[in-house]
C-alpha cells in the first residue's frame, strides 16, 4: 500500500503545484472593469431642457424691445417688437413687403391675426390693416417675412420636447450677448419646425439674438415696460388685401400705351 500511495503521490505532485499558477493565469485573463456609461445623451437632454426653460420665460416675458436685423449685402433695420400684458403681440418690419420696398406690421389680438400696410416710400398710401385669420393661424408663406418667428411662434416649438430638435450649447456670435443654443432640426422634411441657427436668451428669458440663414436678430437696446395690450397701427379694411413680400412684377413696356398714343 505504501508503495501505491508514494506512486500516486508522483503522478499528482506537479498538478498540485501547477494548480495554484493555473488559477492565477485565470484570473489575470478575466476581462476589466467596463467602462462608464458615456454621459453624452445626460448632457444633450440638460441641454434641451435649459432652452426650453429660457423659451418658456420668453413666452412669460412682456416687453417692448428693439432689434437690429441684419442680411448680408442690405443696410440694417430696426425691429419693433411688443409683447403685451394680455397675451398679444405687435412685429413691426420694415421692409418687409413688396421686395423690400414696403413697412409693415403684423399683430395678433383677440380679434384675430393682422397685417397692416404702414406709410413708406415704396407705398405712400396710409395706414390700412387687413384680417389674415385666427390669431394662431399660420401666417401664408406669401405673406411672410420670417423675422417675427423667434419671437413669437418659434417658442412654442422650442418648449415642446416632442419636437424634432437637436439642441447644443453654441459660443455666443459676434456682436451678440446672452446664452447661446445650437438648434437644428432631425426632420428630414423640407417643413422643418424652425430655422436652424444660434438662439441667445438673458437669463430672464428676453430674447437676445438669433442667426438664422434668414439673417441676424440682435437686441439692440434694454427692452421697456409692457402695455396691457397691442394696439393695431391703424383701421382695418374689410375688403383689403395684404401686401405679398415680393415684389411686384415689372412693367412691360410693350404693354403700354407708347408716347403720343391717345
Amino acid at each position: 500500500m505504501p508503495v501505491l500511495i508514494r506512486s500516486a503521490c508522483r503522478v499528482l505532485g506537479p498538478l498540485v503545484f501547477a494548480l495554484p499558477a493555473l488559477l492565477v493565469a485565470c484570473t489575470s485573463e478575466q476581462p476589466s472593469t467596463p467602462p462608464p456609461t458615456d454621459p453624452g445623451p445626460v448632457e444633450v437632454d440638460a441641454t434641451r431642457d435649459e432652452l426650453a426653460a429660457l423659451a418658456a420665460a420668453a413666452q412669460d416675458r412682456h416687453l417692448v424691445a428693439q432689434y437690429a436685423f441684419s442680411q448680408a449685402g442690405q443696410p440694417d433695420r430696426t425691429i419693433v417688437f411688443t409683447s403685451a400684458n394680455d397675451g398679444s403681440w405687435r412685429v413691426d418690419v420694415p421692409g418687409g413687403a413688396l421686395g423690400g420696398t414696403a413697412d409693415v406690421s403684423l399683430a395678433a389680438t383677440a380679434d384675430g391675426l393682422f397685417q397692416c400696410a404702414l406709410p413708406s416710400a415704396g407705398r405712400p398710401e396710409p395706414t390700412r390693416c387687413v384680417r389674415l385669420g385666427e390669431r394662431d393661424d399660420a401666417l401664408p408663406r406669401r405673406l411672410d417675412p420670417r423675422i417675427q418667428h423667434p419671437l413669437t411662434d418659434w417658442l412654442d416649438v422650442l418648449t415642446d420636447r416632442r419636437a424634432p430638435l437637436a439642441v447644443a450649447p453654441a459660443d455666443t456670435p459676434k456682436g451678440l450677448t446672452g446664452t447661446c443654443y445650437s438648434v437644428d432640426s432631425t426632420n428630414a422634411s423640407l417643413n422643418a419646425p424652425l430655422d436652424v441657427g444660434i438662439y441667445c436668451y438673458d437669463r430672464d428669458g428676453t430674447p437676445t439674438g438669433v442667426r438664422t440663414a434668414t439673417g441676424t436678430l440682435k437686441l439692440a437696446a434694454p427692452p421697456g415696460p409692457a402695455p396691457a395690450t397691442v394696439q393695431l397701427a391703424g383701421p382695418v379694411v374689410v375688403d383689403g388685401e395684404p401686401l405679398d413680400t415680393a415684389a411686384p412684377p415689372t412693367p412691360d413696356p410693350s404693354s403700354s400705351p407708347s408716347a403720343g398714343t391717345p
